[in-house]
């Protein structure tokens, strides 16, 4: 594929490509005159790219990420744009946050972390998952793949911070269900929590229990789930939605590593600890914190083209289906799909002080590109940047729970 086969945009080069998935591909993107208009942008970007016609969950993403914009422990975004490939077909462009460090997932498999390092980056999700799920979302797809490694700004480009990335498969919490013929699971096999695989069911406590794997994942270097060589995702599936079995906590791990993952891995989801529970949990409080956490930008659009849903329903790429399993299930649809809605919308930001802070508002959206809204914005919640409400109560260090959950 030719690294240009997208196209460039009015103020970007589009360079190498680093990555492909089904949803479209990543390149590196430059911006042509940095000197100019653009130059509070980075130097380098990452640009996910696809066709106009298979990019819905690109497009899905810039929605999400405009309600979370400033949380500092979530990938930017930049903009987005529309260009013209080299077949004449437009694509879809968005602008995001380069994580030069790579993946979690490579830095698992290169070489292995600390449990010092492990207990810095499970913070960082964890605050980044508390600003997801305080406007409203459900991330819905956190694997190690999912966690990108930026540099730390104060402590030189040798030194990594991780922020949660890939928001495609996002859905707004608790909204409105529609019924499909088969089992619908948003996301990746390995990491899906029981109800989601038995009951069709990702809420909040799903992200949870996902990052409870890739908590296990980075402490053993092990996928959280054993797989022999003819385990299939059908098997895993069966395996976790099947029946009581946990993923296996080692008994070599700090006792504060076993009680934390205790808290992820509880199969009923009304028991299980929320991220504001797990943040005042020894093994991430009272880390020393990172002096380089950055300020929040308000950027525009680095190209003055706007942002709009030219896809339908059924452009759901990362949808994940099985035969195996019987029974109705539900299926998840965003507001902005339908012909008209009525939902509560949660914008969130960081302000001056580097207060997060939420504004809850009722919208009514109209499918049409014209249509208006009508926003009613109630008096702002806030929230400690990075952290949970000042009020809150501490977690227990162990909790009870009911036999068979």
């Amino acid at each position: 594929m030719m690294k240009n086969e997208f196209g460039d945009g009015v103020a970007w080069y589009r360079g190498a490509m680093v990555g492909k998935g089904s949803f479209g591909c990543v390149y590196l993107a430059t911006l042509k005159n940095p000197k100019l208009n653009y130059s509070y942008f980075p130097p380098v970007m990452a640009v996910k790219s696809a066709e106009v016609s298979v990019s819905g969950s690109i497009q899905k993403e810039k929605e999400v990420l405009n309600n979370i914009k400033g949380c500092p422990y979530i990938i930017r975004c930049f903009g987005d744009e529309t260009t013209t490939g080299q077949n004449g077909a437009m694509v879809y462009n968005l602008l995001l946050e380069y994580g030069s460090g790579g993946t979690l997932a490579e830095r698992i498999n290169k070489s292995g972390l600390s449990e010092f390092e492990v207990r810095n980056h499970t913070r960082s999700m964890l605050r980044g998952l508390l600003c997801i799920h305080t406007i409203g979302y459900v991330h819905c797809d956190m694997k190690p793949e999912n966690v990108l490694l930026v540099p730390n700004s104060s402590k030189g480009s040798t030194e990594f911070k991780v922020k949660i990335g890939d928001l495609g498969l996002a859905k707004r919490e608790n909204q409105s269900k529609k019924r499909r013929l088969e089992p619908y699971w948003r996301g990746t096999p390995m990491y899906l929590s029981p109800e989601a695989v038995a009951d069709n069911v990702q809420e909040c406590p799903a992200d949870i229990w996902a990052l409870g794997c890739i908590v296990l994942e980075m402490l053993t270097g092990k996928p959280p789930w054993d797989r022999d060589d003819d385990m299939d995702a059908e098997d895993v599936l069966r395996k976790i939605g099947g029946g009581k079995e946990l993923p296996k906590i080692p008994g070599n791990l700090s006792k504060d590593a076993k009680d934390f993952l205790k808290g992820c891995f509880v199969r009923n989801p009304r028991y299980r600890w929320t991220a504001e529970m797990l943040l005042n949990h020894p093994f991430v409080d009272g880390l020393v914190e990172d002096e380089g956490v950055e300020q929040p930008l308000e950027v525009e659009d680095i190209n003055i083209v706007d942002s709009i849903l030219l896809v339908t329903e059924s452009d759901d790429e990362f949808a994940y289906y099985s035969e195996d399993w019987s029974g109705a299930s539900e299926d998840d649809s965003l507001g902005y799909w339908s012909e008209e809605d009525y939902e509560d919308e949660m914008t969130s930001y960081f302000d001056e002080e580097g207060i997060f802070k939420v504004e809850k508002s009722i919208t009514v959206i109209s499918s049409t590109i014209d249509g208006g809204s009508a926003h009613i914005i109630d008096p702002s919640v806030e929230v400690p940047s990075g952290s949970p409400s000042n009020n809150s109560p501490k977690c227990p260090l162990s909790i009870t729970i009911p036999a068979g959950v």
